[in-house]
């Protein structure tokens, strides 16, 4: 898997195809990083992670994950990843299918006929601003679904490493 927020997207949507693995995760049970690399966190399984602090400082992918989550997705899922009547709590959906399902379906949309009415997921596959960012995303619901992270803005992060600028640049163009 690539470590880097750059992740191409045909290759993100190839892998995004491959059978997910499923880590199912407990509310308010941490998630144990593994390994940091330039800032980023991630788990055992090169799953990326968020990193908190005892003094709540939040490391920058999930401060960003934060910022692109309610840029790009609180419309419809809810502010803080909690939901809303139109569509289900994405902070239970990080806990509950695994990094790669997730990431097929924000990348793929996913269908299917709810007990009120048709529900839609689109496509995000093409939408840089949310592909550049899935694993920031991803991150930032983890701990919202962990109950790490409370509701509303991080009140403090750590700063923005150079290898996001870089690898920002290259995603975006």
């Amino acid at each position: 898997m690539l470590k880097s927020v750059a992740r191409p997207l045909a290759a993100l949507l190839a892998a995004a195809c491959l059978t997910p693995v499923a880590v199912a995760q407990d509310a308010g049970a941490a998630v144990e990083v593994a390994y940091e690399t330039d800032g980023k966190f991630f788990t055992a399984d090169d799953t990326p992670t968020y990193s908190i602090a005892e003094d709540g400082t939040v490391d920058w992918y999930t401060f960003s994950g934060f910022r692109r989550y309610h840029a790009e997705c609180h419309v419809c899922h809810g502010p803080d990843g909690e939901g809303s009547s139109y569509a289900p709590a994405l902070k239970d959906s990080a806990l509950n299918l695994g990094y790669w399902e997730f990431v097929a379906i924000v990348a793929g949309g996913k269908q299917g006929a709810g007990t009120d009415a048709n529900q839609v997921m689109p496509a995000f596959g093409t939408n840089n601003n949310v592909m550049c960012y899935i694993d920031d995303i991803y991150a930032y619901l983890l701990a919202r679904g962990t109950e790490e992270l409370p509701r509303g803005r991080p009140a403090k992060r750590a700063d923005k490493p150079d290898s996001f600028v870089e690898a920002e640049d290259a995603c975006m163009g």
